[in-house]
């Protein structure tokens, strides 16, 4: 069977992003650079994401560009004979099920919540009844089985019609107006009389708060946000890299695909934080944040429901894009390991995707006794806990020692694959930092994420 490709670099480019992309860091980055230090935040980002992020990304890139094949059988065509490293394969194929399993819950509630604001449902509720909305749509097993259930049938059937056809053409478009809603929505926030206290508390360095939180967890911090907001470990990004030709240096297209990413998650901020300000809304959290205090402020502003429509329709297209882009490399690992065709890869997932959602429904509901990591936790936090501190971290450590070791795939061979084409080359001197100091940091990652989970 021919293996697809992308029918062109702005697509790869945009899917890719398009799966780094998603609703975490768009609700978690604002805050967390609010809380920590704003503009000093920003910044240790920007450096982590340089040094650790993106190196990453160049390793995972690599290694499906010169395998031509996705995270489940990479290592198969890459590694030495009598070697063990296509075993993470297996856990690759697991890491982007279970990834699955709660995603399509939160890009569920994106959904549902666009369609309340078109319809202005929030519209007159005070702060109480926008808060009661929200707990009516987590208790009502049937409403948001209904509309997990609704993006993966969307998803996957977006995927049977093609890599070029489907996934690409709908994300390309998908991509774009994104970006056009965020510039509109950051727009409409800056100019809301009072929303210059809102940038003052995101961007300006707040040295009060440095002292106050500490330089150490800033950084850790920030070293956290600009590791996880690429996605790496699971082979995510693995199989955009399996889709493209060696027209172009892989450096370059990651440095694009990362500012494109980062351009998102900051412009989130500029959207949000202005306009909670503007209106004397403090700034929550996690979910309180996007589905309680921002339907307030939209509530208080002119033409409120537009707004407030506009501004879930673009979390929808980030939640989506992130969806589209996993469900690929589901059916990708499928189509290779199980041999199974197009139409059979989508039929079966739409069935094991929907089923095994389930649980992460019914954990806010019918299963809410059932609290996994300590009082408060859901089925949701044990299969983000899972994904986010132990197969992204460890599945990274994994590319990157595969990458660099003589006992792997290896420096010379990677520093080829990565430098094939034009454009920004891998730098050679970076060798000892890349094999030496960055799987030290990964290591302190992954152990802090354990250590932040259960000793805190």
């Amino acid at each position: 069977m021919e293996r697809e490709k992308l029918k062109s670099r702005l697509g790869f480019i945009l899917l890719s992003a398009g799966c780094a992309i998603g609703i975490g860091n768009v609700w978690r980055f604002p805050y967390v650079a609010g809380n920590n230090g704003g503009g000093i935040f920003v910044l240790f980002y920007i450096i982590f994401l340089a040094i650790m992020g993106i190196p990453v990304l160049c390793m995972e890139f690599s290694v499906g560009r010169a395998s031509r094949k996705s995270a489940a059988q990479s290592f198969h065509k890459l590694e030495k004979p009598g070697q063990k490293w296509h075993l993470h394969g297996y856990i690759s194929i697991f890491g982007n099920y279970m990834l699955m399993f709660y995603y399509t819950t939160v890009a569920g509630w994106m959904l549902y919540y666009f369609g309340a604001s078109l319809t202005g449902a929030f519209r007159g509720l005070d702060p109480a009844g926008v808060g009661e909305a929200f707990n009516g749509l987590l208790a009502s097993p049937e409403k948001m089985l209904f509309c997990t259930l609704l993006v993966v049938v969307l998803g996957f059937v977006i995927c049977g019609l093609g890599l070029q056809n489907g996934v690409e053409r709908i994300t390309k478009w998908m991509m774009m107006a994104l970006i056009v809603i965020m510039v509109i929505l950051a727009g409409n926030s800056i100019l809301q009389p009072g929303a210059m206290e809102g940038l003052r508390f995101y961007l300006l360095p707040d040295m009060e708060q440095v002292k106050n939180v500490g330089l150490g967890k800033i950084i850790v911090q920030a070293m956290n946000q600009s590791f996880f907001t690429l996605s790496l470990g699971i082979g995510s990004m693995a199989i955009f890299g399996s889709y493209i030709d060696k027209e172009k240096s892989l450096l370059g297209e990651s440095i694009t695909i990362a500012a494109l990413d980062t351009f998102v998650a900051i412009t989130a901020g500029l959207i949000i934080f202005p306009a909670c300000f503007a209106h004397g809304v403090k700034p929550d959290s996690g979910p309180s944040l996007i589905f309680v205090t921002l339907p307030n402020v939209f509530n208080d502003m002119a033409a409120g429901s537009i707004w407030g429509a506009l501004f879930f329709l673009f979390m929808s297209f980030a939640a989506f894009s992130t969806v589209l882009g996993v469900f690929q490399n589901i059916v990708a690992m499928c189509q290779e390991v199980w041999n199974w065709n197009k139409k059979q890869a989508t039929l079966r997932n739409i069935l094991i995707v929907g089923l095994c959602s389930i649980p992460c429904v019914l954990g806010f509901n019918l299963w809410s006794g059932f609290q996994p990591l300590g009082a408060g936790s859901s089925v949701l936090d044990l299969e983000d806990f899972i994904v986010s501190t132990l197969l992204l971290p460890g599945g990274s450590f994994v590319y990157l020692m595969f990458c660099t070791s003589r006992w792997g795939w290896g420096w010379d061979n990677f520093y080829e694959e990565v430098n094939a084409g034009k454009g920004l080359r891998f730098p050679k001197w970076l060798r000892i930092y890349v094999c030496r100091v960055l799987p030290l940091l990964m290591l302190f990652l992954f152990c802090h994420g354990l250590y932040a989970t259960f000793v805190k």
